[in-house]
């Protein structure tokens, strides 16, 4: 059986869809992880005009519960352990990186993305590891060990974009 193709149709067949594929930002051609952290900086600048630090802390909570939720059940229906239209893991991974590095520039934050988006596609050390750790074994079913899996190598991707910015800014100041 052929998996299923992530499309707007299939986008809007379910919430968890809706959500994993980034409100439709998964399903561009080209670069769909790029493109969902692009939407993710675009959405983090305009929803901080209302949300303070804790409220930010709230909804990064939520989104990662309910983000491991909508990955599961996407990449059920998509019958693909971790599809490249799922983007809902780089949504939440950089609002953590932006949470934490603003209030900074726009230059700064070009950096942050583009130091995420490094750890993210080429998985050195640490990403590498925790994106193997919950691949789909043979035999098994695609269930919630993948859909965390899915969400867990981009929280350590926005982990290692962060403890980069703290060490070039520790060395930069002394």
């Amino acid at each position: 059986m052929a998996a299923t193709r992530a499309s707007a149709a299939f986008l809007l067949r379910h919430p968890a869809h809706c959500i994993a594929l980034g409100f439709g930002s998964g399903l561009a051609p080209r670069a769909p992880g790029t493109v969902g952290t692009l939407w993710a900086w675009i959405a983090f600048v305009v929803l901080d005009h209302w949300l303070g630090p804790l409220q930010w802390a709230l909804v990064i909570g939520a989104g990662v519960a309910i983000g491991t939720w909508a990955c599961t059940r996407t990449a059920q229906h998509l019958e693909v352990a971790d599809p490249g239209a799922i983007v809902w893991d780089e949504i939440v991974a950089f609002w953590i990186v932006l949470w934490l590095v603003m209030p900074a520039g726009f230059l700064a934050q070009l950096a942050a993305f583009a130091l995420f988006r490094y750890f993210d596609a080429a998985k050195p050390g640490p990403v590498g590891w925790a994106d193997r750790l919950y691949k789909l074994r043979a035999g098994q079913a695609i269930g919630w060990r993948q859909g965390w899996g899915i969400v867990f190598d981009d929280l350590v991707a926005a982990g290692c974009t962060l403890l980069f910015i703290a060490v070039w800014l520790a060395l930069w100041r002394s």
